[in-house]
């Protein structure tokens, strides 16, 4: 069997201070997570992470950059590994009446401090992984994709 990692994109989206994340029903119980999601075939990484917003926010998210780009293990499994692209951008729209992905429980803007104590745990430490990243200035321009 081949070894491949899960291709992913997120969003840490920042405004006035606070914040968007999801809380969401997983396998492991309830949870928090920046908006985020599975990269599709034919997708590319930029349409991705717009389209996961929207489906778990209901936020039309422009991305302006990357926060970085991440390997990780899945916490409980050795075999399953995700390679996640983190963006930051800006909110251009909201539809409020929208209707959320299956599992997500509500979207909510937070401080910083509220996330890293937030009764719910982490989907992955890479939430607070790409918080800190953001907060220290780690920014990187969308022209270092490319898709062939």
């Amino acid at each position: 069997m081949r070894w491949k990692p899960n291709v992913t994109v997120a969003a840490v989206i920042e405004q006035n201070g606070r914040f968007l994340i999801v809380e969401e029903d997983t396998e492991h119980g309830r949870q928090i997570n920046q908006p985020a999601g599975h990269l599709e075939h034919g997708e590319s990484l930029i349409d991705a992470v717009r389209r996961e917003v929207l489906e778990e926010t209901g936020y039309e998210f422009e991305p302006e950059g990357l926060v970085g780009i991440y390997l990780s293990d899945k916490v409980d499994s050795a075999d399953i590994s995700y390679l996640r692209f983190a963006f930051f951008g800006r909110i251009i729209a909201h539809h409020p009446e929208r209707t959320l992905d299956t599992g997500i429980v509500a979207a909510h803007w937070l401080r910083a401090d509220e996330i890293l104590a937030h009764r719910c745990p982490h989907r992955s430490p890479l939430v607070a992984r790409c918080l800190a990243d953001w907060q220290s200035g780690q920014r990187a321009p969308l022209s270092l994709l490319d898709r062939v």
